[in-house]
C-alpha cells in the first residue's frame, strides 16, 4: 500500500503537526490584533461624559460641538438623511447605540456638498445619520461615541473610514 505524500507521518517528520498549525494560527491572529490596536483610529478622542438619560425638554452641556457623549433623551432619531437639525440630546442616544453622525454647516447653502454627503450616507441602511448642524466652526463634522473629526472640505475616503470604524458599536454600560 502506497502512502500519500502528505500523510500524518510525513507531516510529523517535517515538523508540521496539528498543534504547530494551531500555534501558528494563534500567533497570526495575535499579530493582527496588535496591528489593529496600533493603527491610529479616525478622529480625535473626547472625554466620555457618561450616558445619563434625561427627559424632554431638559437640555445638557457637552464638551464638543457637535456632542460625542453625555446626557440624552431615551428616544432615537431615524437613521438616514435629515433636512432639519437634530437636537443634541437626541443625537447622543443614536451615538450610544452605535450611530455615526455626519453633519454639515452651510450658512450660504452648499447643495453639491449635501448631495455628495447624501450619496455617502445613503450607502448605509442603519447606524448613520446625515443632518445640518448650524453654528459649527467647520463645514463638516463626523461624530461617534467619544470621537469627533472636523473637516473644512469634503473628503469621501476620510468620511467612509470614520463611518466604517465606528458604526454599529454599542456603548451601553
Amino acid at each position: 500500500m502506497k502512502k500519500h505524500r502528505y500523510s500524518r507521518r510525513a507531516r510529523q517528520r517535517q515538523g508540521i503537526t496539528f498543534p504547530s498549525l494551531l500555534i501558528a494560527a494563534a500567533v497570526a491572529a495575535f499579530g493582527l490584533l496588535v496591528y489593529q490596536a496600533a493603527r491610529p483610529r479616525p478622529g480625535r478622542a473626547m472625554a466620555d461624559l457618561g450616558n445619563l438619560h434625561i427627559q424632554y425638554p431638559q437640555t445638557a452641556t457637552y464638551n464638543s460641538t457637535p456632542p460625542t457623549s453625555g446626557p440624552h433623551y431615551e428616544s432615537l432619531a431615524r437613521w438616514g438623511i435629515h433636512s432639519d437639525p437634530i437636537p443634541n440630546e437626541l443625537q447622543v442616544h443614536n451615538l450610544e447605540d452605535g450611530g455615526v453622525m455626519v453633519q454639515y454647516n452651510c450658512p450660504d447653502g452648499c447643495p453639491d456638498v449635501v448631495a455628495q454627503l447624501s450619496s455617502i450616507v445613503g450607502a448605509y441602511d442603519r447606524y448613520v445619520i446625515l443632518a445640518p448642524y448650524p453654528g459649527m466652526d467647520t463645514r463638516i463634522a463626523l461624530t461617534a461615541w467619544g470621537r469627533i473629526d472636523a473637516l473644512d472640505e469634503l473628503d469621501e475616503a476620510r468620511i467612509v473610514r470614520f463611518i466604517e470604524a465606528y458604526q454599529g458599536i454599542d456603548h451601553h454600560r
